[in-house]
């Protein structure tokens, strides 16, 4: 059993930059990949990124790449999303998952243990 926390999230204005972080515990996490996803109000989860266990690989949605960058410390059992050029459209809660895979993917049922998502949210 794996455990998940998310932090970082905030309330931020169009074109600024947030952190989050996803503090992974419970179990070895050296070998799985990690994905943050996102869901707004009234619309299902979608990915936003993944990252292979060692780092070695990632993993992004059309709609994030370019302005997103995910990274990883196994050392610290952390994983970091680093948002910039943020935009209204990017308001949601965000949710870090591990998966026991690899690899990530982009479909939400590889993962198997999720946090309970952090509050982001973009003014205009």
């Amino acid at each position: 059993q794996a455990q998940v926390v998310e932090s970082g999230g905030g309330l931020v204005q169009g074109g600024g930059s947030l952190r989050l972080s996803c503090a992974l515990s419970g179990r070895t996490l050296s070998s799985i990949a990690t994905g943050w996803f996102r869901q707004a109000p009234g619309k299902e989860r979608e990915f936003v990124a993944g990252i292979r266990w060692d780092g070695g690989s990632t993993l992004y949605s059309d709609s994030v790449n370019g302005r997103f960058a995910i990274s990883r410390d196994n050392a610290k059992n952390t994983v970091l999303l680093q948002m910039n050029s943020l935009k209204p459209e990017d308001t949601a809660v965000y949710f870090c998952a591990a998966s026991s895979e690899s690899w990530p993917t982009s479909r939400t049922a590889d993962y198997d243990y999720w946090g309970q998502g952090t509050q982001v949210t973009v003014s205009a």
